[in-house]
């Protein structure tokens, strides 16, 4: 199972790196704006997870430059994920607000709360 899982999650990155999206133009203030707000976002993903690559597809889409955090390789963020998140899922967006952080799982939500909150 974990070689067919490696194979697919290889032709999942080699698919991605072939077809990016094309990034969404804005000038240079506007982008430098946008910068600063999404300073406060991290997404904690898997390198090969389809649903992280669709969140890391959309982000590039809307060209927003949001920390990416390898929860399978950085044994730090991973248990942070679960500890603070309170599991262990990816993808899942750390949104700092000015009352707390929240925790976003499920790749629909996080793309529609990017779009939402980003894209002009």
């Amino acid at each position: 199972m974990f070689i067919i899982r490696w194979i697919l999650g290889r032709i999942i990155l080699l698919v991605n790196a072939l077809t990016p999206p094309k990034k969404m133009q804005r000038s240079p203030e506007e982008q430098a704006e946008l910068d600063k707000q999404t300073a406060s976002l991290s997404l904690y993903q898997y390198e090969a997870c389809p649903f992280c690559v669709k969140v890391r597809r959309a982000m590039r889409r809307f060209n927003l430059n949001v920390e990416v955090r390898d929860a399978r390789r950085n044994q730090d963020y991973k248990t942070e994920l679960e500890q603070n998140g309170g599991k262990l899922k990816v993808p899942c967006l750390r949104i700092e607000e000015q009352d707390g952080v929240r925790w976003m799982y499920e790749s629909g939500d996080i793309i529609q709360y990017l779009e939402q909150n980003y894209v002009k």
